[in-house]
């Protein structure tokens, strides 16, 4: 037997697609987290990136982009309201990194491009989201029997 009023409404295409972006999103997060973690431990680069090899600002950034990034992942992936939160510290934490400060960090036009193209799209699709719920609240419903 069938419900006669759902209890969750059904999800429409955006917000589909909203759930796919932000899992898409913290998977890409949780693969930065590892390479920084890759890189913390010696596994990559040669153990260049030991953490007691690196200096003070590395320290400071690889190891907090190391915790941010896996945790911004598992929020977007649950689709809760702190994950874009922590995705835009470690976003803005790279941004810094690879746009303000090139010559302790280098540069990475790159990261600092595909971070804006994430941000672009999270606001359009938050934007047609609200417009939805928008015109959604102003149909006008009749519970009669």
């Amino acid at each position: 037997m069938e419900h006669d009023s759902p209890t969750m409404p059904k999800r429409t295409l955006t917000d589909i697609l909203f759930i796919l972006f932000l899992r898409l999103v913290a998977i890409s997060c949780f693969c930065l987290g590892l390479q920084y973690w890759a890189m913390l431990v010696g596994y990559s680069l040669a153990g260049a990136g030991r953490f007691d090899l690196l200096s003070l600002p590395w320290k400071v950034a690889a190891t907090s982009l190391a915790v941010l990034f896996p945790v911004a992942a598992l929020g977007l992936w649950l689709t809760v309201s702190w994950g874009p939160v922590l995705w835009v510290l470690a976003a803005g934490g790279q941004i810094l990194m690879y746009g303000m400060l090139p010559e302790t960090f280098g540069a990475n036009r790159l990261i600092v491009l595909l971070h804006g193209v994430v941000a672009l799209l999270y606001l359009v699709f938050r934007l047609v989201l609200w417009l939805e719920n928008r015109r959604h609240r102003r149909q006008v419903s009749v519970d009669l029997p």
